[in-house]
């Protein structure tokens, strides 16, 4: 079968498009084609058999995706009438799904959407003059997906009619041969233990907790912040101003699996977390996990290989960072448990009713 995907894709650096990519090698490996219709940039390619089609547009976090509906409209309707899709996926609610939509629905394809989790729990709650547009996505797609039971009863809760009946959940998935304890390690190690956050530096993600839980934990250790955002040069500033010790930013990286064997533990702060992918990826590599007690982080993280802390109170945070990096014994526990919770997530199953 040949399946059309629309959504973010590597080298763009997010869950989302660990996700399509995932899910496409696995469709290859079974004999599929697909097709992958993203954001623009200038490093786009074909890659693991997957055909990349990168739509026109500015590069701009905030200004691509007003316009990567419409783009991505044109992309798959171009790709529409020259190769006989069978499927459609859209991956994200609003732009890329509503995409999806008006496609599939125009040409009478069947269209899956997956909700990952700031499109509800962001977009659709706090910006009120969004909700139509989700409601519509939701309203002309076939199936729903959601990453996680939270997910799944925030996207319930709209009361769209039908959507009971076409929402399913869909756990993100691990590639456990990618993410392992025995990848070459690029992290330097300067002699303390290391407290890692990998992800976006948005505010949703609330890295500044992690700084905050610094200056109150009373074990010694590095932070290392992977990833870029609209608040980084805050944290940086916010460094620098509170003379916060033993801080250090990497940047973005496409190369998490060869960091993250290198710390003690990961950290996931979030506000708000839909799933929490690099939790699972941290799993994989044995490292024990801190999470905030929200959405899909609680369904991922068990007490055998982790803890919960609250999102709004830095000093449970502190707490939990104290109590893994200052026992031993502890977090050895915790990462002896930690990878076969991961293969828990590490089965790829393929979604589509025509697969099956």
């Amino acid at each position: 079968m040949k399946i059309a995907m629309v959504g973010q894709f590597p080298p763009h650096f997010g869950g989302v498009g660990v996700h399509i990519h995932t899910l496409s090698k696995e469709l290859i490996r079974q004999g599929h084609e697909v097709y992958v219709i993203t954001y623009p940039h200038s490093d786009l390619k074909n890659i693991d058999g997957i055909h990349v089609i990168g739509t026109s547009g500015l590069n701009i976090p905030g200004i691509r995706g007003l316009m990567f509906k419409r783009n991505a409209r044109k992309a798959l309707e171009n790709l529409v009438k020259e190769v006989d899709i069978d499927i459609i996926h859209g991956h994200y609610l609003f732009p890329a799904g509503a995409a999806a939509c008006e496609v599939g629905s125009k040409y009478n394809i069947k269209t899956y959407v997956t909700a990952h989790g700031s499109d509800m729990f962001e977009m659709y709650k706090k910006q009120s003059f969004m909700r139509p547009f989700i409601k519509k996505v939701l309203k002309k797609s076939d199936v729903v997906f959601a990453v996680s039971n939270a997910l799944k009863q925030e996207i319930l809760s709209t009361n769209v009619s039908g959507i009971e009946a076409k929402t399913r959940l869909y756990w993100n998935s691990v590639d456990i041969n990618k993410f392992s304890k025995d990848n070459k390690n690029l992290l330097e190690n300067h002699g303390k233990p290391i407290v890692l956050f990998v992800g976006n530096i948005i505010k949703r993600k609330n890295v500044n907790l992690i700084l905050e839980a610094k200056k109150q934990s009373n074990v010694d250790y590095e932070v290392v912040i992977v990833g870029d955002g609209p608040l980084l040069n805050d944290l940086k500033n916010k460094v620098e101003k509170e003379n916060i010790p033993d801080v250090r930013f990497l940047g973005s990286r496409n190369d998490v699996e060869n960091i993250i064997p290198g710390c003690d533990v990961l950290v996931l702060p979030s506000f708000s977390e839909s799933f929490g992918l690099v939790l699972i990826e941290a799993l994989a590599c044995e490292k024990p996990v801190i999470g905030s007690n929200v959405g899909g982080i609680s369904e991922i993280i068990t007490d055998d290989v982790g803890l919960l802390i609250d999102s709004n109170d830095s000093s449970t945070l502190a707490s939990a960072i104290d109590k893994i990096i200052g026992d031993d014994e502890f977090r050895q526990n915790l990462a002896s448990n930690a990878r076969k919770r991961a293969i828990d997530f590490s089965k790829v199953e393929i979604p589509y009713d025509e697969m099956k």
